[in-house]
């Protein structure tokens, strides 16, 4: 069944790598490990409740419950990845010449990163829901050669996973080979581009529930260079939440999103200070 393992595949990868970037952006802070974890097996949970209970959130809302709970996913997200990114502004960025300072604060009480783990948490739970539901409603459609057997189904599952897992493992152990001086840099560009693309997917969410408008639809159509399912496609979505045919609503919420995200580092960054001899 390649059409479940490309599936389990797309939403695995997607899950891989936001949880390759927070792994990266957790560098240093001690028990990381445990609270990836924490995060994960979070999410796992949701994802199979919320699969279970698929045909009554469906009903809900007059049959826009599904995207409202996507939204409401979305939006916590997006909170909580936007506050890790401006707080970083604040405090991690004062230990970018200091490799240890992050773990200290962690170990000292100051940097419970509770935000991200909500963030892996939801993006898991998320994730995990849609191919619970993709694959679900691909079997229910099988055509009159009937449903796969469970050694297929299981072998594409597996399939899925493990491609899709090894590709987020890939990009974390490129992020751990820069040095830690730049380390916070390049996360907390990441994480802003995270949180810029869940404010995109939260747009598209509510353009779905009837709660928005589309402005323009699409606003433009990279479908024949970059198609979303393609293996380029679904890299950028999940990174930088790429879409081959945005809204105008979507593009308006990401860069909003992310101008919010820049102004509050901005506002929140301490001042630099100024050499000894010029204060002098």
């Amino acid at each position: 069944m390649l059409a479940i393992a490309l599936i389990v595949f797309r939403e695995t990868l997607e899950a891989a790598l936001f949880i390759g970037i927070v792994a990266a952006a957790m560098r240093g802070i001690a028990g990381r490990s445990g609270w990836l974890a924490l995060g994960v097996g979070a999410g796992i949970g949701g994802s199979l409740l919320i699969a279970t209970l698929a045909g009554e959130i469906a009903q809900l809302a007059e049959g826009i419950g599904q995207d409202l709970l996507n939204a409401l996913i979305l939006g916590v997200a997006f909170v909580m990845l936007a506050w890790h990114v401006i707080s970083a502004s604040r405090h991690g960025m004062q230990a970018a010449g200091q490799a240890r300072q992050l773990g200290q604060s962690a170990h000292d009480g100051h940097g419970t990163p509770w935000s991200l783990i909500v963030a892996v948490a939801l993006a898991v739970l998320r994730e995990g829901a849609e191919t619970v539901l993709f694959v679900t409603g691909l079997t229910a459609g099988s055509n009159s050669a009937g449903p796969p057997s469970w050694f297929d189904l299981v072998s594409a599952t597996l399939l899925g996973l493990s491609t899709g897992s090894a590709t987020g493992i890939a990009l974390y152990l490129g992020l751990s080979r820069i040095p830690i001086r730049q380390l916070f840099s390049v996360t907390n560009t990441l994480v802003l581009l995270l949180a810029a693309a869940m404010a995109s997917q939260l747009a598209r969410a509510l353009n779905q529930a009837g709660l928005l408008p589309s402005l323009v639809s699409p606003i433009w159509n990279t479908a024949q260079w970059i198609p979303m399912d393609s293996a380029l496609g679904t890299v950028l979505h999940a990174v930088v939440g790429y879409d081959a045919q945005p809204s105008g609503m979507q593009v308006a919420f990401y860069a909003g999103a992310a101008v919010l995200i820049l102004s509050g580092m901005r506002l929140l960054r301490p001042p630099a200070r100024r050499p000894i001899a010029a204060q002098a």
